[in-house]
């Protein structure tokens, strides 16, 4: 019996020394859970995350350099392929920097401006559905996933009907649009307003109120707000820990400021501002907000600025693009925080001399080590998925 109770402690501390040895593990690229081709190396300890360090770059594309060799209606397409999952965000946020630096954003129609904000609110609630539906896949519940792709399926009808294309649309143009809206699109949209209404509570009841989802993100993945101010982190990253900001209202661009919705943010309901629950709550409200926005369009389109013969969606489409000899940064509200373009532009060619994209998800994963430290490998699965990346977007 000694000689039992010896060899079993001895059996322990061998476990005990094996389990605080440090370990590299690679997570990624292949794993699902990664959202993309992203690796991370992680440092444990046992089941514990020391350290996590993001390896990016395997779904770069040249974006920047394909930009210098084309001109600027060429480039829009190539916005669509970077978040592509919210490539209406992407296009408006290009081409409303190109018409201010062509000093023609004033005399854009109305009408252009209302069906613009129009998609890309149906493009938000899309892509939110992905960061939702995929979300909840990551930490166990199947069933949300499925019904978020359902719903998503009935914007990408919808966004295909109005530009021919499901995904990577190139719809809003510099100086208006490929096409106006099929007749019968506003009626559509308050179809499905008042379609999915219902189906956002059936989806508050199966996951944000859901016990076991609250357990594996309230008080998880804690980002202090003054870390997300000193890492860029923007959009529902940044709402999530508790900041009030979004540049549909700070910057007034578009027609927003016509448009009566709120900003959500986090305020601790559940859990503590800044964790994993409340990123994902502010995407939850920020879909509401979204349908609230969609109403009013459809009403403004169908009233105000409704449809006529003389309406022309590509009057003023430039046929050769040649700003004046500037720098210029546009930014915008996409999804996923703030989409940024720097363009240089030398006065003489209708191509930018040169172009930089500020990607919100790049900034957003900078994070990732920061608050991960200390975690269960099991945790650092829900932070990643509260971050909401698309790795497109990060490579470029």
């Amino acid at each position: 019996m000694y000689k039992y109770q010896e060899a079993l402690i001895s059996y322990q501390e061998k476990i005990k020394a094996v389990a605080s040895e440090e370990m590299v593990l690679n997570l990624g690229p292949q794993h699902p859970s990664t959202h993309g081709v992203l690796r991370l190396e992680l440092i444990t300890d046992g089941e514990i995350v020391k350290e996590v360090i993001p390896h990016i770059g395997y779904l770069h594309r040249c974006f920047e350099k394909h930009g210098e060799s084309l001109n600027y209606a060429q480039i829009i397409p190539y916005t669509d392929r970077m978040d592509y999952m919210a490539s209406m965000n992407n296009n408006h946020a290009f081409v409303m920097g190109v018409e201010r630096m062509l000093g023609i954003e004033n005399d854009i129609p109305k009408r252009v401006e209302y069906i613009r904000v129009l998609v890309c609110e149906l493009n938000r609630i899309a892509s939110h559905l992905i960061a939702i539906g995929t979300y909840g896949i990551d930490i166990g519940a199947f069933t949300p996933f499925l019904w978020c792709f359902r719903d998503r399926e009935h914007i990408m009808n919808m966004l295909e009907w109005a530009s021919g294309a499901r995904m990577l649309y190139n719809y809003i143009w510099v100086g208006g649009l490929f096409y106006d809206i099929p007749v019968g699109f506003e009626t559509r949209c308050q179809e499905f307003v008042a379609y999915f209404k219902p189906k956002m509570q059936e989806l508050n009841e199966l996951l944000t109120d859901n016990q076991i989802f609250i357990s594996r993100t309230a008080n998880i993945g804690i980002l202090p707000l003054d870390v997300a101010i000193n890492y860029g982190c923007s959009g529902p990253m940044l709402r999530g820990s508790g900041l009030k900001y979004d540049l549909r209202r700070v910057d007034e661009y578009s027609v927003y400021p016509e448009i009566d919705f709120e900003i959500p943010f986090a305020k601790g309901e559940i859990g503590q501002v800044g964790d994993c629950w409340n990123r994902y709550k502010v995407r939850i409200d920020e879909i509401e907000e979204s349908l609230k926005i969609i109403e009013q369009c459809t009403e403004k389109l169908t009233k105000e600025h409704k449809r006529t013969t003389e309406f022309d969606p590509r009057a003023l489409v430039p046929k050769k693009t040649v700003p004046k000899a500037q720098d210029f940064y546009v930014r915008a509200e996409n999804p996923k925080g703030e989409i940024g373009f720097y363009f240089i532009a030398d006065g003489r060619s209708d191509k930018p001399f040169r172009i930089k994209s500020r990607g919100p998800s790049f900034c957003n994963l900078s994070v990732l080590p920061e608050i991960s430290k200390g975690v269960m490998i099991a945790d650092l699965v829900a932070i990643i998925g509260s971050l909401d990346i698309v790795l497109g977007e990060v490579d470029r």
